[in-house]
C-alpha cells in the first residue's frame, strides 16, 4: 500500500506520520508537498497534525481552500482512505469533507498528554483491529480540539455510527465526548489524538498502531478481491 502524507506550510507532525506509515507498519510513503501533489497513484491519503499556515483565520481553514484539498476530495470519491489527525481533522471539517468545526479547547489552553479513548465503533475500515469499546491511549496535542455540532448534526452522526473514537475523561469540552468521527461513506476518519504517536512501546504506548494496520488490511483484502 502507498500513503501520500501531505506537508503544508505549518504541519509539524508530518515526520511523525511518515515514520509510523513507513518505517514502523513497513508501507511506503511520501512525504508531498501541497503544492506539488499529484494523488493518483496513492492508495491512501495522510493528513498531519500542526498549524498550517499558522493557523490564520481559523484553524486549517486556509489549507482547506488549496488545490490538493480538491485532489483529495476526489480521492474520498472513490472511497479510499482518508485520515485526518488534529489539524489534518480541522482541515477536513473545513473543507466539507467531514461535518462540524473545531473549536478553542473548553479551558482556553494548549493541552499534551496521553487521554484515554473508547472505541465506539470498530466496525470501519480503520478500527477493525480493535474491539468494541476497547480502551486505547493516543496523546493529544492541541489548543482548538473542542468538536462541535448542531444537534441535527450529532442525531444523524449517532443514528449512522460514525462517532469512532470517544474520550473517556473529556479534556476539551468536545460535544458528547468526540474524539473522532467518519463520514456516511466510512472512508474519512477525522480525529484529535495522535495514533501515529502511538505506534511504538518508546511512544509510550502501541494502541495506534492497530489503526494503520487496519488500513492496511482493509486495502490488502480489497485489492485481493478486485484482482482475483
Amino acid at each position: 500500500m502507498k500513503f501520500a502524507v501531505i506537508v503544508f506550510p505549518g504541519s509539524n507532525c508530518d515526520r511523525d506520520m511518515y515514520h509510523a506509515a513507513n518505517e514502523v507498519l513497513g508501507e511506503e510513503a511520501d512525504l508531498v508537498w501541497y503544492q506539488n501533489s499529484k494523488l493518483e497513484n496513492y492508495d491512501g491519503i495522510l493528513l498531519p497534525g500542526g498549524f498550517s499556515y499558522g493557523d490564520y483565520l481559523r484553524s486549517g481553514a486556509v489549507a482547506a481552500t488549496s488545490d490538493v484539498m480538491n485532489q483529495v476530495k476526489e480521492h474520498a470519491a472513490k472511497g479510499k482512505p482518508v485520515l485526518g489527525v488534529c489539524n489534518g481533522f480541522q482541515i477536513l471539517t473545513e473543507a466539507g469533507l467531514l461535518p462540524g468545526a473545531l473549536m478553542r479547547n473548553k479551558k482556553l489552553a494548549f493541552m499534551c498528554h496521553q487521554e484515554e479513548l473508547i472505541v465506539e465503533n470498530n466496525d470501519t475500515i480503520f478500527t477493525r483491529g480493535y474491539e468494541k469499546d476497547e480502551i486505547v491511549r493516543f496523546p493529544i496535542a492541541h489548543g482548538e480540539g473542542n468538536y462541535f455540532c448542531d444537534e441535527q448534526t450529532l442525531a444523524t452522526l449517532k443514528a449512522n455510527n460514525q462517532i469512532v473514537f470517544t474520550y473517556k475523561n473529556n479534556p476539551n469540552g468536545s460535544v458528547a465526548d468526540i474524539a473522532g468521527i467518519i463520514n456516511q461513506a466510512g472512508n474519512v476518519l477525522g480525529m484529535m489524538p495522535h495514533p501515529e504517536r502511538a505506534v511504538e512501546a518508546l511512544l509510550g504506548s502501541e494502541d495506534g498502531l492497530k489503526l494503520f494496520q487496519s488500513i492496511v488490511q482493509n486495502w490488502r483484502e480489497s485489492h485481493y478481491v478486485a484482482n482475483a
